[in-house]
């Protein structure tokens, strides 16, 4: 048996309906700033209860633009080490300092305690991450934290569509939060990525900066810098119809983690990392003993025919070569996560008996790695 990673699925029904929308599009000629980017900003603000959304080209060009608008040049902002490199590389580009923080092995993400310890004068902002699609129980308390001490928080909500605590969603805690909507993601519009908010103000230079600085699209009258951060109409056309499938998405990885989470109490050696509420389930993240080699594990299922999802990060960010002298301090608990970490195949249209088979190879694959 083979089992991917991943897998996008696009069924007939689904597949007709962006067709269409593509069509009309192509028939128009409006193929940017038209009226499925218009319609999708309204569905996703919708489906998250916030005032305001801001598409863009990708989840990175969401984070860039906010940070822009949020002027962090020459401050610090806080970033966990554990996340993917478009989080502080966004920082940079928009004139920032990047000040990393170590993490809570249960929830993946910083706690308050660690963030307290990091924080200096030069601090602008927080950005938590809801690693996997787990959102710290904490975020209140980070959320509190930071307006007490004059801190924005933005949410980097890239694997957390649909996530939740305490009944509110991913990316409604901060002043601002960002979604990818690249294809590996739970939906999809190939490349993408939005900004949500409660903030008129936030939105409109949002706007502005995703647009070249133009006060009004198709207008070249500039007021402000930016760049072309737009998504286009043929995207949106996508997104309009995934959103609508995304609860069923989730849905269905949550049905295959509570199998994934019951089989692996066979197997004391590994351990899932569960969330505490609502997760969307982008990743099953599973922890394997000190004594396990991972290597030998991957190599083992890879053989078996299992592919493993790509890891949440096997590298931190503070032992990459571009981010290497900007560390100032140590990591222990992100580097033990990292190294020791794996994801299970998990996706829309999975079957149980795929998910058996993982597990038989996983445990397989840890026997060998003795």
């Amino acid at each position: 048996m083979e089992i991917p990673a991943m897998k996008v699925v696009f069924g007939e029904d689904d597949r007709r309906e962006i067709l269409a929308r593509i069509e009309d599009s192509l028939a128009t000629g409006m193929l940017a700033q038209g009226q499925y980017v218009r319609q999708f900003e309204g569905k996703w603000s919708e489906y998250l209860g916030v005032k305001y959304a801001v598409a863009t080209c990708s989840g990175g060009a969401a984070l860039e633009v906010c940070l822009q608008a949020l002027n962090v040049k020459d401050k610090e902002v806080l970033i966990p080490v554990n996340t993917f490199a478009a989080t502080p590389l966004s920082v940079l580009l928009a004139g920032g300092k990047v000040r990393f923080t170590d993490i809570d092995a249960a929830t993946l993400s910083p706690s308050l305690e660690q963030l307290k310890r990091r924080v200096t004068p030069k601090t602008a902002g927080v950005i938590i991450v809801h690693i996997g699609g787990i959102v710290t129980p904490e975020i209140e308390d980070i959320r509190s934290w930071c307006s007490q001490n004059g801190l924005w928080l933005l949410e980097d909500a890239a694997h957390a569509h649909g996530s939740e605590i305490n009944g509110r969603k991913a990316g409604t805690f901060g002043l601002a939060g960002t979604f990818s909507f690249f294809a590996t993601k739970i939906m999809t519009t190939a490349e993408g990525g939005i900004i949500v908010t409660q903030s008129e103000e936030l939105t409109k230079r949002a706007t502005i900066l995703r647009d070249y600085g133009k006060a009004e699209p198709w207008v070249s009258y500039h007021t402000d810098s930016g760049f072309n951060w737009r998504m286009s109409e043929l995207h949106a056309a996508i997104g309009l119809t995934q959103l609508k499938r995304l609860d069923a998405f989730i849905t269905w990885r949550e049905n295959i983690a509570k199998l994934y989470t019951q089989l692996l109490q066979q197997i004391p050696e590994a351990t899932p990392v569960l969330p505490k509420d609502r997760s969307s389930w982008y990743k099953y993240i599973v922890l394997l003993n000190q004594q396990i080699d991972k290597g030998r594990v991957k190599k083992s299922m890879k053989q078996q025919g299992i592919s493993l999802s790509g890891g949440v990060y096997d590298v931190p960010l503070h032992q990459q070569p571009i981010f290497k002298t900007m560390a100032d301090g140590e990591f222990p608990i992100a580097d033990d996560f990292c190294r020791r970490h794996i994801c299970l195949p998990i996706y829309y249209g999975m079957t149980g008996g795929e998910a058996e088979f993982v597990v038989e190879s996983l445990k397989r694959g840890i026997k060998e790695a003795r």
